[in-house]
């Protein structure tokens, strides 16, 4: 029987000691094969599918996660043969996600996640400030820009680029035409007496105030053939990679603290001002320098363009990735969240004890988390972890 036979019929045995038998099958077939690639009559050369970091040790089915009864998954048939190593499947169902409002008065945090196409998986978290409008028009319209994109471009670095622009823009339109609606139905009052009249007004431009200045974060993962990962993000929520139990980031905040940021603000005619904690705000309101929304500081540089970040996983390394919102993130660092998701049994257990426990930590605002499995999950599970009561435990005044 072939190789790729063999790991059909693994992918799909019902029971353990089935797939286990035919695994010790394919077991033999590999160090029958690599060691007619070591003899000395044979020419050396590296193999990825049984060698794929060169290290001259073939590396052996029952080292990746998925065979040792962490996450009882099949493997995915044509990336794995495509790629030259098993690619374990993603379930949306092991996914693990959670939510809290924290001490705020309403959850302006917004996360999805979904199967976009037959081998594109989307993962989403927007932390809105200012109202959830912003938050909202993403939640509902951001998969659906980038599903019309990856339809003409492959790139899904640049896919997810264009779909945070567009929707920025889409969002611009969205926002006007409801400020527009609201001066109709003033200008058809006019029968008011001119006291009300004033007073209406003065609300309607309030409320016009409050929609422009609604803005949101926006930290996108693509996962295409369970083994490319794209992350696009504006703003300070992020998206981390637990890699040999130690965290690996995927973004970087988008603040007036960096240089890059602080400049482009400066050259377009914005100030950067710190609040009495010490936190520096553009103009004196956002503590973020790109998002998607805040229409009424694009002069002042605040843009909605992302940076992305791609990466190849290595499923025998990657325990999972997750996405978070700034509730966790000023209260844990990234890897003291690796540490946590390390101590759990299963991915929805992570995500609701890691929300739990940044309001343990005094967490005031929104927390929001995904959790996705890799194949090496459970392999580095972490005993304890530490953590800096040092940390300052105040408001992060993102927006003023």
């Amino acid at each position: 029987m072939s190789m790729a036979a063999l790991v059909q019929l693994a992918s799909h045995c019902g029971s353990r000691m089935c797939r286990r038998m035919v695994l010790n099958r394919v077991h033999l077939i590999q160090d029958k094969l690599v060691r007619s690639l070591h003899s000395p009559s044979s020419t050396h050369f590296s193999n990825s599918r049984f060698d794929p970091d060169s290290s001259g040790h073939p590396t052996t089915w029952d080292s990746f996660g998925i065979w040792d009864n962490r996450i009882d998954e099949p493997i995915l048939l044509p990336s794995s043969i495509r790629y030259g190593k098993p690619i374990p499947k993603v379930s949306l169902s092991k996914v693990g996600y959670a939510s809290q409002i924290g001490q705020r008065k309403e959850n302006e945090d917004r996360y999805q996640v979904s199967q976009m196409t037959n081998d594109i998986i989307y993962f989403a978290v927007f932390d809105g400030h200012g109202g959830a409008q912003a938050a909202d028009f993403c939640h509902k319209y951001m998969e659906q820009h980038i599903r019309e994109l990856v339809a003409k471009e492959g790139n899904l670095e640049v896919v997810l680029t264009n779909a945070f622009l567009n929707v920025d823009k889409e969002l611009a339109k969205h926002l006007q035409c409801s400020a527009d609606g609201r001066i109709f139905l003033i200008s058809s009052w006019f029968y008011l007496t001119a006291e009300v009249m004033v007073r209406k007004r003065i609300k309607f431009e309030i409320n016009r105030s409050s929609m422009l200045s609604s803005g949101t974060t926006a930290t996108v993962a693509l996962l295409r053939d369970g083994i490319e990962l794209v992350v696009a993000s504006v703003g300070d929520s992020r998206a981390m990679l637990c890699r040999k139990s130690k965290a690996l980031k995927l973004t970087v905040d988008h603040t007036p603290e960096r240089k890059d940021e602080k400049e482009r603000i400066r050259k377009s005619g914005g100030f950067v001002t710190w609040n009495s904690l010490g936190q520096p705000h553009v103009n004196g309101r956002l503590a973020m320098t790109r998002s998607i929304g805040d229409f009424d500081l694009k002069n002042a540089g605040v843009i909605a363009e992302p940076e992305t970040k791609r990466i190849s996983l290595h499923h025998v390394h990657d325990a999972f990735l997750a996405l978070t919102t700034d509730g966790i993130n000023f209260i844990m660092n990234s890897q003291e969240i690796c540490d946590v998701i390390n101590q759990c049994n299963d991915p929805k257990e992570a995500a609701q004890r890691l929300s739990e426990q940044a309001l343990q930590y005094g967490a005031e605002d929104n927390s929001t988390v995904i959790v996705v499995p890799f194949g090496a999950w459970g392999k580095h599970k972490s005993s304890d972890v530490s953590f800096s009561f040092s940390r300052s435990f105040v408001s992060s005044g993102r927006w003023a």
